[in-house]
């Protein structure tokens, strides 16, 4: 007998849910690698220098569930501003789990109007090889205004751009390294014209490249 996409979407859904409700009885306290708190992260950035935004209300945070967090915008001379949020979570098993930006978007009037995926190459550390990631690509809009937007989940210097996979994975490393921290990580370029469109696309991928190297210290492999 075969299966439609549709069944097969509802096996793992299913799946999902009952190995979150296996993980959610599970009380094995679980042990996290050092890491630095994300505010100290550095301040310049592919020849951007940062500056924190207001940090978010409590309303929100109680909404995202995150154990540490960082909004910031990163300004460079002739550059478009680059907005950086980081949301890490320490663990996953309480119900604080992390949700797609695209979910809390309509709710401050941005719609997408573009979406698919962007290959990004990046190194690890300073010094590390170069491997390619795949990351969310999606163009939002409110009104006459457009931003772009870069985000992926990541955990165990493992970078994933389907919020599906995202937590396939978290059970697996629940079971596995009875560790369930995650991080999402998004970058936005504001497109004031439609000439602009690739040069948001090129310095947000300039600051992805600048930016990843750097999220080990914060980010527990």
């Amino acid at each position: 007998m075969t299966t439609t996409p549709t069944s097969r979407a509802l096996i793992v859904a299913f799946s999902l849910l009952a190995a979150w409700a296996y993980l959610g009885r599970t009380s094995r306290a679980e042990t996290l690698p050092p890491r630095e708190p994300l505010a100290v992260m550095p301040m310049a950035i592919d020849q951007r220098v940062g500056r924190n935004d207001a940090p978010l209300e409590k309303e929100i945070l109680d909404v995202l569930g995150v154990d540490d967090y960082l909004v910031r915008t990163y300004y460079g001379a002739a550059s478009l501003p680059v907005g950086l949020y980081v949301g890490f979570y320490n663990t996953q098993r309480q119900g604080d789990t992390i949700h797609s930006p695209l979910n809390c978007m309509p709710g401050a009037g941005w719609q997408a109007v573009e979406q698919g995926r962007a290959f990004i190459t990046v190194k690890s550390s300073p010094s590390g090889p170069p491997r390619q990631i795949e990351v969310n690509r999606v163009v939002i809009g409110k009104g006459l205004d457009k931003q772009l937007v870069y985000y992926w989940y990541q955990s165990r210097d493992r970078v994933v751009a389907s919020e599906y996979w995202g937590k396939i994975y978290t059970v697996l490393d629940a079971v596995k390294y009875n560790r369930t921290d995650a991080a999402l990580v998004r970058v936005i370029v504001p497109i004031p014209d439609a000439s602009l469109a690739k040069a948001a696309d090129d310095q947000a991928t300039e600051f992805v490249q600048g930016l990843f190297p750097l999220l080990g210290r914060h980010l527990p492999v």
